[in-house]
């Protein structure tokens, strides 16, 4: 079951590093991100609903605590979502991907500040390891010929943050109610707001698209099938293995990039990217661990 787990894992994150490259097809057609970011979502919701129904006397509670919580973790998912596709638009999809794993930062910070965790020396390098990659990534050492724009760099943190509120909402919500149940209620809250921001006559006019299959594919790739994975597969292995594991999504945006799109990276970008990814790989595991550093 160990080997199936880290597999299904494996399998989802290879799935959401595919969904950037279809995102950023659907953008070069000139399809706005968050119209793009809802369908992702409402294909999802869609999936999750079915998956609620086939065992729904097991999967129903009425609970107050798991719907705010489902609620918490569908606002990050749309921000998460949104952000990433706006980030990968102003920037690309490595870039983008690797600073939207820049989350476990934020949690540590927040952790920080509502002291949660203590700070530690070795927390702070891991600290300083990220922003260091992050300015290597982002050019920002040179401020007169900056790689990625101020908006690609804003928003793939934003699309960080946003993630980890998801986490933060979707695993206390999950400690009270079904997984399924989760997702369903954060996915309906993710249509609902996203809807309020979206164009509706660009929402109406993909049903009639050419590009239908392109949306379609992406909610079920991006969000349907991948989430479920993921759930499935990170029930029978452990935290530090998955977390470990899940880095094969920006890995795998970043080649999906550079093969189908035409994305190049430099030298100190690519040093900036292995210095986030492997510093926020040694943070998760030190972190799910939970050892005393």
């Amino acid at each position: 079951m160990r080997f199936a787990g880290i597999g299904l894992v494996m399998l989802a994150a290879i799935c959401w590093g595919i969904s950037g490259g279809i995102a950023d097809i659907l953008m070069n057609k000139g399809w706005d991100p968050i119209v793009i970011s809802f369908y992702r979502g409402a294909v999802g919701f869609i999936c999750f609903f079915a998956w609620f129904l086939f065992r729904f006397r097991q999967n129903w509670i009425c609970s107050t605590r798991l719907y705010i919580w489902s609620l918490l973790a569908g606002f990050g998912v749309a921000g998460n979502f949104t952000f990433y596709f706006v980030s990968i638009q102003a920037s690309s999809i490595a870039v983008a991907a690797t600073l939207m794993y820049t989350a476990p930062l934020f949690v540590l910070l927040i952790s920080f500040l509502l002291r949660i965790e203590r700070s530690t020396w070795f927390k702070w390098g891991c600290i300083s390891g990220i922003l260091m990659g992050i300015i290597l990534l982002t050019g920002a050492y040179n401020t007169q010929s900056i790689s990625v724009s101020f908006l690609g760099t804003a928003t793939g943190l934003a699309s960080g943050l946003s993630y980890a509120l998801f986490i933060f909402g979707f695993k206390n919500a999950s400690l009270i109610g079904k997984p399924q149940t989760t997702l369903t209620i954060a996915f309906f809250s993710f249509c609902l707001i996203l809807f309020l921001f979206t164009d509706n006559n660009e929402v109406a006019s993909v049903l009639t698209s050419s590009d239908i299959g392109w949306f379609l594919l992406l909610g079920i790739v991006g969000a349907g099938i991948s989430f479920i994975f993921y759930v499935i597969g990170i029930q029978w292995t452990t935290p530090t293995t998955a977390s470990m594991v899940a880095m094969v999504e920006p890995v795998t945006a970043s080649l999906v990039g550079v093969l189908l799109i035409g994305d190049h990276l430099t030298i100190t970008q690519l040093l900036g990217m292995v210095l986030i990814l492997v510093t926020i790989t040694v943070l998760s595991v030190k972190q799910s661990d939970g050892k005393g550093y």
